[in-house]
């Protein structure tokens, strides 16, 4: 079978055209051996595209661990870029992923991706809980560099209240008001990535919330992030009920290399 190896600022994915449907997706093994990066192919997750009706294609994604997931940023931003690969999509795609319908878009060797709208988050103290078509909690600290990423994210992932299902770490740094830099883990992957698409857009909702209490109409924020893979941008609408719209992802997806597999 033919694959495709994928990254979007260092989050990295095998990507199969599954429209003939061939690939066994319910092998957990399996999908875990090829994300693994000493006897497989290496990746933090498996991506297939499918054909699905009133759209261009469906995307399933899968977990380094081998078990579906929800929704992946960039690896949404990843599939569309496959797409147009594979002569799918032009300029502008629909596609179908397991939190609903997503657009995205090509411009200035870019993926403009529409994430979901987020109407809803828990403030606890100066850390925020938010689904961005993914589980996040976000923490905000004065210096990254001096962070434990995985012990200090092992004590939240694996605490009573998330241990069952799992939930994103991610732990954010504010440069300016237009500006942060984030660090996350990934549950299923169980390791810090070099970047997590849903995991930014969580960042910089929380952080506009963390200083505008409240909003006087509809604002446009626009939020420039930096992650161990390079730089991504998230731009939404928020209005004066806290509810972000209109919310895109937006960073480079490159095919790295393509091969074949036997399963």
């Amino acid at each position: 079978m033919k694959f495709y190896k994928y990254q979007g600022t260092g989050n990295d994915f095998v990507m199969i055209d599954n429209r003939s449907m061939q690939f066994p997706a319910g092998n957990t093994a399996l999908i875990n051996l090829l994300c693994d990066r000493r006897f497989g192919i290496g990746a933090d997750g498996l991506i297939l595209l499918e054909d699905t009706p009133g759209y261009d294609f469906k995307m399933v994604y899968f977990n380094a661990d081998g078990r579906e997931s929800t929704m992946c940023g960039n690896g949404g931003r990843c599939i569309a870029a496959f797409a147009k690969f594979l002569g799918i999509a032009n300029d502008e795609t629909d596609f179908l992923a397991i939190d609903g319908p997503h657009k995205a878009s090509f411009a200035d060797g870019k993926v403009y991706l529409q994430m979901k709208d987020v109407l809803q988050f828990e403030c606890r103290e100066s850390d925020y809980v938010l689904n961005t078509g993914s589980p996040h909690y976000v923490i905000f600290v004065k210096d990254l560099s001096k962070v434990s990423i995985i012990e200090e994210a092992h004590k939240i992932r694996h605490n009573h209240e998330f241990h069952k299902d799992g939930i994103n770490v991610n732990f954010v740094q504010i440069i300016d008001s237009g500006k942060i830099k984030v660090r996350t883990y990934e549950r299923g992957v169980e390791d810090e990535t070099f970047s997590c698409g849903t995991g930014v857009v969580a960042a910089a909702i929380s952080n506009f919330l963390k200083v505008n209490k409240s909003v006087d109409g509809l604002q446009e924020v626009i939020t420039s992030i930096e992650v161990k893979g390079g730089a991504l941008e998230v731009s939404f609408l928020i209005n004066e009920n806290l509810h972000a719209g209109n919310v895109t992802l937006i960073g480079p997806a490159e095919q790295v290399f393509s091969g074949e597999i036997k399963i």
